[in-house]
């Protein structure tokens, strides 16, 4: 079993489930519960699990026992201001249980729904049911598997068990604001797993003499409890673990390279949520530069094999046929397999892109909190659907976003806004994301004038040499031999270049500099036209889900060039 660090991702167990258990029932459910969650911990052992649940009487309460008893923190989201959700709670005995569960735990307090009044979520009825609802939006949209101690039947409750599971597997719910409804509904979806717990209810209609059972659920099916979790599932949880293993293996590293997105003497509140983005930022930030080196530096050992391999072939066929460069040339072939071979089992390309995404999107993150950013009612974020249109193995980066934001606490002020417009935002100059976009604009700008130059100029040289030769052939005798080489090098050095820059993305990404440095400057021409707080953060969210969706085009791009030595041909 791995040691959980500060802030790393974790894998989230929701749970949603009946109050009214049987109670000759209970002791084998806590025993069902408690081998599943110590199932889960070996089998997913580079990811701390963390249990959420509301603490409700009956199921909820049970998990909560079985979690803490086994050492997995708990995370309890209150669907209303505690004052209030004691209510929930009628004899001293239920409100002492819950409130030493309370203690161990760390709470968030969700905002009341759209719709819902302080006096209103007070009694029972409409608006006491939209907060549940609410909850159970929440628990789904921030857990990795929910875990459902549930009956089957579906009875007409807004925010009860059954809605929440439907919730999880459908994304639908009675009494669901639209703001909240599920992203890309249609879309491929990596958040739908239930692990589903039979459990009969404490009432007339209660099977209570029908055998226990567990099963996998999810949108599109489900298989034995007992059996492994789905293989999609199992290959994204095994990426964010992979996460985990990766901060740890360079932890000393992070920690002396770390740049801050937050100074540390920064002049504003900031949430304790942010600082916890903060921090895996900071581990995402330097594992993408760390693995970018690597397949760099590959990608330039690969080209400049390229070259002395295109080198020694010219030699040997036009000026010595000796079968010493034969073998030097398949030495150095050999040597490019063995490289790229190597940077693909050991995916540096794959690490060096989601981490580099993790880390924008991240950022983005980070900023939105501080400034306060979505709108404070919002229990779904504009991340829920991040790549959620892309690649289904992409889904892990999603769930690492979801998993550190669920620090409760202060919320982002308006002092956080100005600071966050002027270091995300900037003016152009050395802070900020315009002025780093129109930097990173120009200098693919002038690299891609100098290969084209290049292209040009070994152009001309070729046709010249040619030319020569068309002319003079036979005056030239050996020196015929030499211009052929000079023609073929040049052409040779041109096309590698031209690989180089193909590989590295040139020509698109000047686009997309060019085109995220209007975005930009645009959301700084609003933001300083704009007195209104409230219409500075719907700006500043319009920005960031623009920067969210190009950082999904960015990795989709580089996906398609991989590290592979048989295309330099």
């Amino acid at each position: 079993m791995s040691v959980e660090t500060p802030h790393a991702a974790r894998l989230i167990i929701g749970v949603t489930a009946h109050r009214d258990l049987v109670p000759e029932l209970v002791p084998r459910i806590e025993a069902d519960v408690s081998a599943w969650l110590r199932r889960m911990r070996a089998v997913h052992a580079d990811l701390p699990l963390a249990v959420m649940s509301a603490l409700a009487e009956g199921g909820d309460q049970l998990v909560a026992r079985c979690a803490l008893a086994l050492g997995i923190p708990l995370v309890v989201p209150l669907p209303m201001p505690l004052a209030d959700y004691l209510a929930d709670f009628p004899t001293p005995a239920s409100r002492a249980t819950f409130e030493a569960l309370l203690a161990q735990a760390e709470v968030v307090e969700l905002p009341l729904a759209p719709g819902a009044t302080a006096a209103g979520v007070k009694e029972a009825g409409p608006e006491r049911d939209r907060q549940y609802a609410q909850l159970g939006v929440f628990v789904s949209s921030h857990c990795q598997v929910l875990l459902a101690l549930w009956d089957r039947r579906r009875p007409a409750a807004t925010g009860g068990t059954a809605e929440v599971v439907h919730y999880h597997l459908h994304g639908e719910m009675p009494g669901l604001a639209e703001e909240d409804a599920p992203p890309n509904l249609l879309a491929d979806d990596d958040s739908d797993l239930v692990y589903h717990i039979a459990c009969p209810r404490d009432r007339p209609e209660g099977d209570i003499d029908r055998p226990l059972y567990a099963r996998w659920l999810t949108r599109t099916g489900e298989s034995p409890g007992e059996g492994p979790m789905p293989e999609s599932y199992r290959r994204l949880f095994h990426q964010l673990g992979e996460f985990n293993a990766d901060a740890r293996k360079y932890a000393a590293e992070i920690a002396a390279a770390r740049a801050p997105l937050l100074p540390p003497d920064i002049p504003v509140p900031v949430p304790p949520a942010a600082r916890a983005i903060e921090a895996m930022f900071a581990r995402a930030d330097y594992l993408a530069i760390h693995y970018r080196q690597r397949v760099h530096a590959s990608l330039l050992l690969l080209h400049a094999l390229a070259v002395a391999t295109g080198l020694l072939l010219m030699v040997y066929s036009e000026l010595a046929a000796e079968r010493a460069l034969l073998a030097m040339t398949l030495g150095l072939f050999v040597l490019g397999v063995a490289v790229a071979r190597i940077g693909t089992r050991r995916e540096w390309h794959r690490r060096y892109l989601d981490y580099r995404v993790l880390a924008e999107g991240l950022r983005v993150q980070c900023y939105w909190t501080v400034a306060g950013v979505p709108a404070a009612h919002r229990v779904r974020f504009a991340y829920d659907s991040f790549l959620q249109k892309q690649d289904v193995e992409l889904g892990w980066i999603r769930h690492a976003m979801r998993g550190v934001h669920l620090g409760g606490g202060a919320t982002g002020t308006d002092a956080g806004l100005r600071w966050v417009v002027e270091h995300w935002v900037g003016d152009g100059g050395a802070t900020g994301q315009l002025g780093y976009y129109r930097r990173r604009h120009d200098e693919r700008t002038q690299r891609h004038q100098r290969t084209e130059w290049l292209g040009r100029a070994s152009l001309g040289v070729s046709l010249a040499c040619a030319a020569a030769l068309l002319v003079a052939a036979p005056r030239l005798g050996g020196a015929a031999n030499w211009l052929l080489v000079a023609t073929a090098v040049t052409a040779l050095f041109a096309g590698v270049r031209e690989a180089w820059s193909h590989k590295r993305a040139d020509k698109e990404l000047i686009k997309q500099y060019r085109f995220m440095a209007r975005v930009f400057a645009g959301a700084r021409q609003r933001l300083d036209a704009q007195a209104d707080v409230a219409a500075q953060r719907r700006v500043l969210e319009a920005l960031g889900q623009a920067a969210l969706e190009e950082h999904a085009e960015w990795i989709l791009m580089h996906r398609e060039r991989p590290l592979e030595h048989g295309r330099l041909g």
